[in-house]
């Protein structure tokens, strides 16, 4: 049997917020699988879902940049070795070049974007000499470009740069993108995946194995409860709205105002301004997570 080391545990207890003697119980049961004891706590009635966003292993920040159309959008996770180093203007100077460079052309991934220019350097050019002239390692760890047709990308860096988003709508009009209302709601939605982190913009964004994966852990949590079977049936079915309504973009109550949900909200603008307005997809970066 795998050793249950206390990172292990602790590791569970920060995904979970559960307590230590039955994380530790958990990962005992799951042969310290770190995945089955979350389901087996989640079984058990003790945890919701955890959103495994990952472990902060790395400094830097994280930056976006739309162009100016609004169609093309970037985000961009640069790392260096030392928190001192990220609050650093110089760095910070640095950051914002590349991320300039992202938006300008079009790569296959981040040994691609390497070779990316902008005012004469190439971005592998600009890492060589921030190296240089700040003495620590500094690499870029992630990069993402998207182009939209017909509407616009928003973004939004959370924390001094430890968390940035993109987020991408479809209209029809091209005035909509300059609209009071529109802009209020991009900032809005952007803002709502970075605090509320879904998991997908609408319920059919997730895959039929997540569905029934979850399916599995809320029946077995009713059949825990000694209820009849169609009473058992109905809990599940009840789990499965909730985790919808926490985890699909469109459904999550609104974060400035919780009487309405996402959805309820882009109608409400799209009729504001005679549009139809969609959500179309989402990214969310947190630093140094996986």
């Amino acid at each position: 049997m795998a050793e249950i080391t206390a990172s292990l545990v602790k590791e569970l207890r920060e995904m979970t917020g559960v307590g230590m003697m039955e994380c530790k119980k958990a990962l005992v049961d799951a042969e310290a699988d770190l995945e089955k004891a979350v389901d087996l706590l989640r079984t058990r009635g003790l945890a919701a879902v955890a959103k495994k966003a990952g472990r902060e292993t790395n400094e830097g920040l994280i930056s976006a940049q739309v162009s100016e159309d609004g169609k093309t959008a970037v985000l961009v996770e640069v790392n260096c070795e030392t928190d001192f180093v990220s609050r650093n203007d110089v760095f910070g100077d640095y950051v914002k070049k590349i991320t300039a460079a992202a938006v300008g052309e079009d790569y296959a991934d981040v040994e691609a974007f390497k070779a990316a220019t902008i005012d004469g350097q190439t971005v592998g050019d600009i890492l060589t000499e921030a190296i240089q002239t700040i003495g620590e390692n500094i690499q870029v760890s992630r990069v993402i470009r998207r182009t939209v047709e017909n509407g616009a990308i928003s973004s939004y860096i959370h924390g001094g740069g430890r968390l940035g988003v993109l987020v991408q709508f479809k209209f029809d009009k091209a005035e909509t993108a300059n609209s009071a209302e529109f802009k209020t709601l991009a900032k809005d939605v952007a803002m709502q995946v970075a605090a509320a982190n879904p998991g997908a913009v609408t319920r059919e964004g997730f895959s039929a194995e997540i569905i029934e994966h979850e399916m599995e852990i809320y029946k077995a949590k009713a059949a825990a409860s000694g209820k009849p079977e169609n009473i058992q049936e109905k809990i599940a079915e009840g789990n499965l709205k909730k985790f919808y309504e926490e985890n699909s973009l469109v459904e999550q109550a609104f974060v400035k105002d919780p009487d309405k949900n996402i959805g309820q909200v882009v109608d409400a603008v799209s009729k504001a301004v005679g549009d139809t307005i969609e959500i179309i997809a989402f990214d969310r970066f947190g630093l140094g997570q996986n």
